[in-house]
């Protein structure tokens, strides 16, 4: 085999992986818009029922589980531990947010039912 064919042939190689880190990219994407939707809804109930929008004990659990996850998935548990608190700022981030915004909603409720 030339070297030129064998270039061609590593161009070839590369374009399946390419073609599948594409693929991956976009479950990804899906993927943390699904979380990112159930997270919205676990925000709007904690604003309904008054509670915070961090929980640093389940924080912790999630931490440790993730940590453990990606090292039996040979995945550098240290990067896992920075993308899952990337999230979870995000996370807490909307779901202060919701709570502001739930909050005002009730204020002008009360303000509304008292005048």
């Amino acid at each position: 085999m030339s070297e030129a064919d064998d270039v061609e042939k590593a161009k070839e190689i590369l374009a399946g992986y390419r073609a599948s880190i594409d693929n991956i990219d976009a479950a990804l994407i899906h993927m943390l818009a699904e979380r990112f939707r159930c997270t919205q809804a676990v925000g709007m109930l904690k604003a309904a029922h008054g509670l915070p929008p961090a929980d640093p004990a389940r924080e912790q659990i999630q931490i440790e589980r993730l940590r453990r996850l990606a090292d039996e998935a040979n995945l550098d548990p240290d990067f896992a531990e920075k993308f899952l608190n990337f999230i979870v700022r995000e996370v807490i981030r909307h779901h202060e947010a919701i709570a502001e915004t739930h909050g005002a909603n009730q204020s002008d409720a009360v303000e509304r039912t008292a005048s």
